[in-house]
Formats: C-alpha cells, sequence, structure tokens
C-alpha cells in the first residue's frame, strides 16, 4: 500500500489535478449530494468573472464596496431549470452564478471528485476560489479531481453556467425545444481510493448468448491490484490481478444468463471490489443485431413499438429531475404498448435510461447534433465528439441502450458528411455491440414519391426517417398512394411523423390542430409504412406537449409544440389510442394476457 501510495501521489504531482477518464456508475459509488439550495447572482452581461464572484469575496470593512455577491436573498434549487423556477428567468439567456458550501474531511489515501450530471450549456467550476475545470456540453456528466483544492471542513464551489447559444456550439443557435438553463441534473461529491476503477464493461460474449465477458480498467497504470467481480444470482465470482496498464479482463461461462427482453426485463446485480471500494451495479445480457432487412433481438425478429420522447416533466413542464417526472414518462409509454423509446434530441438523464430498461424499454440515444452546426470548426466537432463520447461512457453497460444516434435532420453537403463519418467512426471504435443510425430527411423524387439518397446511408446500421406527410406538407389522404424509393436494403425506423393537435379541440378529420386530424394523420401513416418490408419500428413525434420557442400561434401553441400524442397536462388526445391498437396488432400486452 505505501508503494501504491507514492506511485499515486507522484503521478498526481506530475499530473496537477488528475481526473480519471470516465468515472463510470457514480450512483453505485459512496457520494455525498450536493443537492438543494444554492445561492445564486443572475449576471445577464457577464460581468462577475472581472469582479472576482468565483473568490466568493466580501468587503474587509464598511467603506469597502462590492459590485456582486452571493446572499441569503437570492436562491435556487438544484437539480432544476431555472427558467421554470422563477418566471422573470423564463426566456433568459446568460449566466448565472451558483454557491454552497460543504463539509468535508478527506482522508489522505482517498480522492474526491465533483460530478455533475449535467449543465446547460458551459459550465465553470471553482472549489474555495481556485479553478476545478470547465466543461461545454447540456446533457451529459462532467467531474473534476479536487483532491487538492479541498481543505478540512468547510468548502465553497462555485458554478457558472451560461446557456447563450453560439454559431459553434452543439446544438447551435437553432433547435425546437426549450433552453432550459442552469444545473438540471445532480451534484455530488464522490470519494474513491486513490488507485480506484475508472471503468468496466459487462456483457455477453460477441457471438454468443450464454457466455459472460467483461473488462475492468483502473484510473492509474498500476499492475498487481485485485480485483472481485461477482454476479450473485448466477453464483459467478472471480478474483483479478490488473496488469501495467491497470486493466484486468474476464470471462464466465459456468452458467448462462436469462436473457433481457422487454417482455421479461431481467437484470442481475453485480458487485466489484477493488481497494475497500464497493461498487454496485444492475446489468442485463441481450444480443442486438441487424440482418438484411430483420432486427433481431436474442436471435429472433422484433418490431420497435416506440414513440419520441423530450426530457420535459409532465404537468411541470420544466426539465425532468424527480424520479416521477420519469416514472410518469415511463408510465404513459407503458400504458401505450411500447417496447421502444427515441430519448430526442440529446442524452436524457441517467435514472431514465436505468428506468427504462428496468420496464423493458429499449432506446434510442442521441447526442444533439441538430439542424445545422459550424461542419468545418474543429472545435465544433471536438465538442460534438465529446458529448459522444460522454454519452457511450456513461451508458456502455446500460442493456436497454440499442442505438447510438449522431443527428438529427442534417443538410447534406461534404463539409456534414466529413463531420458525421467521423463520428460514426467513434462509434464503431467504442462499441460495435449496438447499432449505429441517424435520422434522415426524405428527398422528393417526384409526385406522391419519396426517397432518401443521404451518403450516410452505407455508414449505419439501421435507417432513421423522419417525415411529415399531412402536416408539412399534403394531407392525411396522399398516405394512400405514396410510394417510396429507398436504395438501401437496412431495415428502417421511422423516427418522426406527427401532426398538432391542442387536447380537447374536436372537429373534422380534414381540419387541422383538431384530435380528429391528428388522429387521421397517425391511421394513415401507420398503414402507409405497413406496406414497406423494410419496416421494422416507429417513435412518431411525440409522446407530450412540449416547450418550444418556435411555437407562437396564441391560438394553438403558447410556446409549446403541440405534437404530443398526450398533453403537459396529461390529457390523451384520440392519436393515442391510434397508436395503441397498431401496438396491440404488432404483439404488445400479449405476454400479459398468458
Amino acid at each position: 500500500m505505501k508503494r501504491l501510495f507514492a506511485l499515486t501521489m507522484g503521478m498526481l504531482v506530475a499530473a496537477q489535478l488528475m481526473a480519471a477518464d470516465v468515472l463510470h456508475n457514480v450512483y453505485g459509488r459512496n457520494v455525498t449530494s450536493l443537492n438543494g439550495w444554492w445561492q445564486i447572482v443572475v449576471d445577464p452581461y457577464d460581468t462577475g468573472m472581472g469582479y472576482g464572484i468565483y473568490k466568493n469575496a466580501q468587503p474587509a470593512s464598511k467603506s469597502d464596496h462590492a459590485e456582486f455577491n452571493f446572499s441569503d436573498k437570492e436562491y435556487i434549487d438544484v437539480p432544476a431549470d431555472w427558467n421554470t423556477q422563477r418566471q422573470d428567468l423564463f426566456f433568459y439567456e446568460g449566466t448565472v452564478w451558483y454557491k454552497r458550501t460543504f463539509e468535508h474531511n478527506l482522508k489522505r489515501d482517498r480522492l474526491l471528485y465533483l460530478y455533475f450530471g449535467g449543465a446547460n450549456y458551459q459550465a465553470d467550476v471553482w472549489v474555495n476560489g481556485q479553478k476545478a475545470g470547465a466543461h461545454e456540453g447540456g446533457f451529459t456528466p462532467f467531474f473534476f479531481d479536487i483532491t487538492g483544492l479541498v481543505q478540512k471542513g468547510e468548502n465553497t464551489v462555485v458554478v457558472r453556467v451560461n446557456n447563450r447559444r453560439r454559431p459553434d456550439a452543439v446544438p447551435a443557435m437553432e433547435t425546437d425545444w426549450w433552453n432550459f438553463g442552469g444545473l438540471t441534473r445532480d451534484v455530488m461529491l464522490v470519494e474513491t481510493p486513490m488507485a480506484h476503477i475508472d471503468d468496466y464493461e459487462i456483457k455477453l460474449e460477441e457471438g454468443s448468448l450464454s457466455r459472460i465477458t467483461g473488462k475492468v480498467k483502473l484510473n492509474l497504470p498500476v499492475a498487481d491490484v485485485r480485483i472481485d467481480v461477482k454476479i450473485g444470482d448466477l453464483k459467478l465470482n472471480q478474483k483479478l490481478t490488473t496488469d501495467a496498464r491497470g486493466e484486468a479482463s474476464f470471462t464466465f461461462d459456468k452458467k448462462a444468463p436469462i436473457l433481457w427482453t422487454p417482455e421479461t426485463p431481467r437484470l442481475y446485480d453485480v458487485e466489484l471490489k477493488c481497494n475497500g471500494e464497493k461498487i454496485e451495479d444492475q446489468i442485463g445480457f441481450r444480443h442486438i443485431e441487424v440482418r438484411g432487412q430483420q432486427l433481431l433481438l436474442n436471435g429472433k425478429p422484433i418490431f420497435l413499438r416506440g414513440v419520441s420522447v423530450h426530457e420535459e416533466a409532465p404537468y411541470r413542464t420544466g426539465r425532468c429531475i424527480a424520479e416521477k417526472d420519469d416514472s410518469t414518462l415511463i408510465s404513459w409509454s407503458k400504458f401505450l404498448g411500447a417496447n421502444f423509446l427515441r430519448l430526442a434530441h440529446y442524452p436524457h438523464n441517467e435514472k431514465m435510461v436505468r428506468m427504462a430498461e428496468r420496464n423493458g424499454i429499449m432506446l434510442w440515444s442521441e447526442i444533439p447534433v441538430y439542424w445545422t452546426l459550424d461542419w468545418t470548426n474543429p472545435n465544433t466537432f471536438a465538442c460534438a465528439s465529446r458529448q459522444l463520447k460522454e454519452m457511450i461512457d456513461r451508458d456502455h453497460n446500460r442493456c436497454g441502450v440499442i442505438v447510438w444516434s449522431i443527428g438529427n435532420e442534417l443538410p447534406k453537403g461534404e463539409a456534414r458528411d466529413n463531420f458525421l463519418r467521423r463520428l460514426a467512426q467513434q462509434v464503431k471504435q467504442a462499441d460495435q455491440e449496438r447499432l449505429l443510425s441517424m435520422a434522415m430527411t426524405i428527398d422528393g423524387a417526384g409526385e406522391n414519391t419519396s426517397t432518401i439518397t443521404d451518403p450516410l446511408l452505407s455508414v449505419v446500421d439501421i435507417i432513421g426517417v423522419n417525415e411529415y406527410i399531412g402536416w408539412y406538407g399534403g394531407t392525411a389522404a396522399d398516405c394512400n398512394r405514396h410510394k417510396w424509393s429507398i436504395p438501401s436494403q437496412k431495415p428502417i425506423i421511422v423516427t418522426e411523423f406527427g401532426a398538432g393537435a391542442v387536447a380537447g379541440r374536436f372537429g373534422d378529420v380534414t381540419e387541422k390542430w383538431t384530435e380528429e386530424y391528428q388522429a387521421e394523420v397517425f391511421r394513415r401513416q401507420l398503414a402507409m409504412w405497413s406496406r414497406q418490408p423494410s419496416f421494422v419500428g416507429v417513435s412518431p413525434w411525440v409522446l407530450m406537449d412540449f416547450h418550444s420557442p418556435r411555437r407562437m400561434n396564441h391560438d394553438t401553441q403558447n410556446f409549446f409544440n403541440r405534437k404530443g400524442i398526450i398533453s403537459e397536462r396529461g390529457q390523451t388526445k384520440q392519436a393515442f389510442y391510434v397508436l395503441q391498437d397498431f401496438f396491440k396488432q404488432k404483439g404488445a400486452f400479449k405476454h400479459l394476457m398468458k
């Protein structure tokens, strides 16, 4: 242990503040929550930096003065967006400073990380007046090693969060969802041993439905460190020893696991121990693949009965922050008969991913490469690449995730194609077990005929198609005679179609914004796609009405996208039941009737 401590401290000195590369599964570790009330300062001109607010400086005497200060007069709850906590911040885009104190007495042979589940969009973090680090991207986790910054007793953390849109950001200037700002996900202290498990992966061995394989990586390249891996219900145990890279691998083949399916979402309790730290997880085992025009789960064809969903809370209509928010969305999806959710258009919170997995729901997880970006800017690509890495790092053990998506509705062009090909290559290098896709747009190829000519058709494993026949063009009846010309033999998920409807507004099937019109679009769309032999799934737009700055019709929208099949107040529209009936035809609820 003395040798390990000396080696570790030498590395820490050489690298200043060493940070774990992944810090996988923080919820299974020794954590202290920093959620709750934080003092804030709203800073629309972003001048707090110049006044040193991050130092939490106070006037030295009555003859001194300060232009900025934290006080008991202004608090905000964390995790949450600031937009729906205060009416005067609903449209606000800019900087808000956050501050809170915590007490921690850290032993000399331990590391302490400050972990953020998400902060939209740019976050700069100080601990006791010293810079801990910065992060860009609103929907993926980040953390800093603050071992050298904390002191015995009371400590202060200050965070500058800025959600102002930028042309070089990811997403960029224009989206169709609300730009909720703030510390929108859990903030925690994570305490670990000096040498600890940084990342691990446990899954079915490639080509097998019975053999379990895994690998474990430490935060430091230290050899001869013992790691114990246990899957209790399968009575599988192994004692591993790390190599010179701080890594170890293993295979379990004594007992085959019950495979995870939507009908039987079996998860196994997994325990890893290293240097006194115990990490607990729940992991399921399944195999997803494409074979010709079929999608196979555990070797059997499956149809994805899905719907798209934003991370917006029912009833409250702010960013989802509580288990009840996710639980309501999952419950609605299960009542619909769904076995699949498209998490649009960014990685949703980790608790949502885990809850969906426990409820037998497969997931499409996407980074916010949305509409158009600064395709030739290397910093923009670096930001997209980092968010992709952080999404995969966080959820690569989640068997519910079956698709990594690298974007949505992206205008074609050589610069865009190069950008996306590099992201696709990154996915394939990181995870060959899941499917690669993106939501593509259609091209007109003549009257009542559409095709898809995206150059990325040859790159993706499964084709995602967004189209709005009957809403942004034509009528619902046009679906009856519409034809598709898709130059690919790959399976297709219709990742978006839909129509707007105000809950409780009724009329003729030809009258837009009525429940009848929306329901008719759903009927015609589902019948049209059912005629396509490569049709293996659907996730229409969208489960629930949600806030959007682009939707300003006072008679129908009032800053809400009304394409939900459920209103933000929980009112089911007629289209909900059209989709539910279609899912029944596709096998929903049959396992409950046996």
